[in-house]
């Protein structure tokens, strides 16, 4: 599918600018410029999308159709006050975080919006793009009709979201990504001081996976914690005792479980 879009420029040269700017282009659409502070990431990703790159904020081209904000919250504010007040006032300004207010641009432009891809991105792996669910928001009915366009040009799920349910659907991925990621990192570490390979647990990661396609995440669950098995929890507290950040963690995760799926408590 072929978006309307014409021109877009990326700001940011990170993860999800890389995979985004990627999909854009195989969309139709022409990636004008792309800008970061670092010439490195700047140039590498200007390479790959064969166009220009420019580290100078006030150097960005100030006639794109839309410009992509693919940057940390922190930074946002800062960078949008700069560029924003110099392009087209007919230009779309949108940002891609799941946390921040779509209205961070509404002091300097007419036309603003946010495109959420949740998704976990990393420069070097592929992603199917049309598999990842777009979350949209837009100041306006045309800005809406424009995302929704650019969204069906990359992606097969494209949603409208306020602000407050991206808000909650950015904790949840975290949960569901960032801290699962973090227990992985945990078990390998735990393995690593009996010298056992990590990837003997990816049977295990690639089966409790695909069981919440089918089954919800309650039904799922398995383990001590959830018999509240003391006898097995107390040996593993034990091999923990040498790491009470770690041990917290375990007591915490394991109080969880419990509370959660065995008794059906509500957060």
């Amino acid at each position: 599918m072929q978006t309307t879009t014409k021109t877009i420029a990326l700001i940011g040269a990170g993860n999800l600018a890389t995979h985004f700017g990627l999909a854009l282009q195989r969309a139709g659409c022409i990636i004008k410029q792309v800008f970061s502070r670092t010439e490195d990431s700047a140039s590498r990703l200007a390479r790959l999308l064969d166009c220009p790159h420019t580290t100078v904020m006030e150097d960005v081209v100030s006639d794109a159709d839309i410009y992509v904000f693919a940057l940390s919250d922190k930074a946002l504010p800062g960078v949008a006050q700069c560029i924003c007040p110099r392009c087209s006032t007919g230009s779309i300004f949108l940002h891609t975080a799941g946390s921040m207010p779509a209205n961070v641009f509404e002091p300097f432009v007419r036309h603003y919006g946010v495109i959420y891809p949740m998704q976990t991105f990393t420069k070097s792996r592929e992603v199917n793009f049309r598999d990842i669910p777009c979350f949209i928001e837009a100041s306006d009915d045309q800005t809406l009709v424009a995302l929704q366009t650019l969204c069906r040009g990359v992606s097969d799920k494209v949603y409208e979201l306020s602000g407050e349910q991206r808000r909650t659907l950015h904790l949840a991925a975290v949960f569901a990504c960032n801290f699962v990621n973090h227990c992985y990192d945990v078990s390998s570490r735990i393995l690593q001081r009996s010298d056992i390979p990590f990837e003997v647990m990816l049977p295990l990661i690639d089966e409790t996976a695909r069981k919440v396609h089918t089954l919800s995440p309650t039904a799922a669950q398995t383990g001590p914690a959830i018999r509240a098995d003391e006898c097995v929890m107390s040996k593993h507290r034990d091999l923990l005792s040498d790491n009470p950040r770690l041990l917290e963690l375990y007591n915490n995760m394991s109080e969880g479980i419990h509370l959660y799926t065995k008794d059906n408590d509500k957060l």
